[in-house]
């Protein structure tokens, strides 16, 4: 192994010389060279001297971290080196979803956020709905174990200690089910009995656009946004899924659907971008009205974001049956948009030369071992689009999407991967993550534990049944067992990935992790892959076979479940607060009252 095989991130630029390395005495020289790139550093290593040249601090701790790495080479003394880095994007953020349902404590924060450091990642956002403690507001927040003033102050330390931007993330108008299912609030709802989407039911969750509500969101941020050092903000604003339909139907009929989302918009981002904020908002109906461009307000940024890889994404739209399709019409969605990935979520944007960042997702949601391929993929496609259209930032983002049942150990891999490529596209795009997960976060000798979480992240595409936005694995529990036409996987699909899974969990009873927290990482990597399993049994059943199971069999699947959910609460407590467990567990009451009518039918 060379030097450079330790490095991480891969520098974009790197030279070993044919002369010995540094011995244990040589001295180091630092020094500040204003010529480099924000945040740039250069290393120059030989017998005589170690020179580390930055631009700023955070040059100055990326050169330092570069170097320790490359001390821990056993050899570091057999070669002189030559090192030049500086990052692609000036914000490299992660997003972490702490209100669907899982919020993890501060140990499993500093967990994540040294992480990040060493992906040189410099910023991180806690995307909020309801896990805040707002004062007064007790009744939105009291069953959720919420992030307190005093865990804010304390994580914005850890972060500024890291040289990383802690940034409130606070949605303001969409995903607000927390708040409006509560009698105090219910009159703010754009649509307060509710709304139907893809055949389903859904408690209201959008709040109505008026300035009212807008002042409402405003007060909140007020009580927010002083505890955070940096003076930036995410306020959400996406996928209000009622806009137009109750409250506002007759101003949305009148004035057009784009106006009366961006008044509201507008109302919340100008309180803060005239006291010097910079305000984020997720681009999802603004970039699909090429009539709101050029009106963005000074200090404000649009993040175009995107769940799914380009190829995915094709094979979805190219395999779907018909019902897929009529379903995806009834919900207005960009089939061909959506096929172009990034390029075709921001080509509004682009067209008119509108400033925006990009967001991908690390695919670690709706599967229980994460979509690793499809992340990697969806990941290098944002900085493509992003280094071509000059985006200052790129946000990793993992969400929690009913009940977070993938396990922090699966987002690991993915967020590491993210802050590499946001760092150096070039020489990132085929990093080995197994191997960084082993060298660098499970520190595995045997290579097996790392090489394990990334290869259950295979599971999901081995099914070769592409499904938009999640893994049939753990969508088929979600869904009760059934899954819309053209969803199920093929028998030859369903056996190639339960037989990675299966080879994985015998492989983990070799691993050995030395990581702190390698037991952890164990258990919930064990229980994430079970799941899986357990997914793949019931996809065995085929369409209806859940319906017509034997009372016998359907009590031996009751019982794997129950066993499932028992080992899914206690590996939650390993990492996360309890408040949200019963919330998450919940999310398979669906299933497990089909098992159990199925279980109690005389035979």
């Amino acid at each position: 192994m060379s030097v450079a095989d330790v490095l991480f991130p891969k520098p974009r630029w790197y030279k070993e010389h044919e002369e010995a390395g540094p011995t244990a005495h040589t001295p180091l020289i630092v020094e500040v060279d204003k010529a480099l790139p924000s945040e740039g550093f250069r290393l120059q290593t030989n017998r005589t001297r170690i020179r580390l040249q930055y631009r700023d601090s955070r040059g100055l701790r990326y050169g330092q971290r570069a170097l320790e790495q490359m001390r821990s080479m056993g050899d570091f003394s057999s070669v002189s080196v030559s090192v030049e880095d500086w990052p692609d994007f000036a914000v490299r953020g992660c997003m972490l979803d702490v209100s669907r349902d899982r919020v993890p404590t501060r140990r499993t924060l500093i967990r994540l956020i040294d992480l990040l450091s060493l992906a040189r990642i410099n910023q991180f956002e806690l995307y909020t709905e309801h896990t805040f403690a707002y004062a007064g507001h007790d009744v939105v927040w009291e069953q959720a174990s919420p992030l307190t003033v005093d865990d804010i102050h304390w994580l914005d330390d850890q972060c500024a200690a890291r040289d990383i931007d802690l940034v409130a993330n606070q949605n303001t108008l969409g995903h607000m089910e927390r708040w409006l299912k509560h009698e105090p609030y219910r009159h703010r709802a754009e649509q307060r009995a509710g709304f139907v989407r893809l055949g389903k039911h859904h408690e209201a969750s959008t709040l109505a656009p008026t300035r009212e509500n807008a002042d409402f969101v405003v007060g909140l941020l007020e009580e927010l946004l002083p505890l955070f050092r940096t003076k930036r903000v995410n306020i959400g604003a996406d996928e209000p899924w009622e806009l137009g339909l109750g409250d506002s139907a007759a101003e949305v009929a009148s004035r057009g659907l784009a106006a009366v989302y961006f008044d509201y918009v507008s109302w919340i981002v100008r309180p803060w971008t005239e006291r010097g904020y910079q305000v984020e908002f997720w681009a999802d109906i603004f970039g699909e009205h090429p009539e709101l461009m050029g009106q963005v307000p000074a200090g404000a940024i649009p993040i175009v974001w995107q769940y799914d890889s380009p190829s995915l994404t094709r094979d979805a739209f190219e395999r779907a049956s018909d019902e897929q399709r009529a379903r995806w019409s009834s919900i207005g969605l960009d089939v061909e948009g959506l096929q172009l990935g990034f390029r075709g979520s921001a080509r509004v944007l682009t067209e008119a030369g509108e400033n925006f960042w990009v967001a991908p997702g690390t695919g670690t949601w709706h599967s229980f071992t994460g979509r690793i391929d499809n992340a990697v993929e969806n990941m290098i496609d944002a900085a493509e689009i992003g280094l071509d259209y000059s985006a200052g930032g790129y946000i990793n983002t993992i969400w929690g999407d009913n009940g977070m049942y993938d396990p922090p150990s699966v987002w690991f891999g993915p967020a590491l991967f993210g802050g590499a490529v946001s760092w150096c596209l070039d020489t990132n795009r085929e990093l080995d993550i197994a191997e960084v997960l082993n060298a660098h976060v499970v520190m595995d000798p045997s290579g097996i534990l790392g090489r394990v979480l990334v290869e259950i992240g295979r599971a999901a595409r081995a099914l070769d049944a592409p499904l938009l936005n999640g893994s049939q694995l753990f969508t088929v529990l979600n869904e009760g067992g059934d899954l819309v036409e053209g969803e199920w996987p093929d028998v030859a699909g369903i056996e190639n990935a339960d037989s990675i899974l299966t080879q994985c969990l015998q492989d983990l009873d070799c691993a050995e992790p030395a990581a702190l927290d390698g037991s952890v990482m164990m258990s919930e990597t064990r229980q994430a892959i079970m799941f899986a399993r357990f997914g793949a049994d019931l996809l065995r059943l085929r369409p209806g076979g859940i319906h017509v199971l034997p009372p016998r069999r359907a009590q031996a699947l009751l019982n794997r479940l129950d066993s499932l959910l028992e080992g899914h609460r206690q590996t939650w407590l390993l990492r996360s607060r309890p408040g949200g467990l019963d919330d998450s567990v919940a999310r398979m009451g669906a299933l497990r009252r089909v098992l159990v009518s199925k279980a109690t039918m005389s035979p």
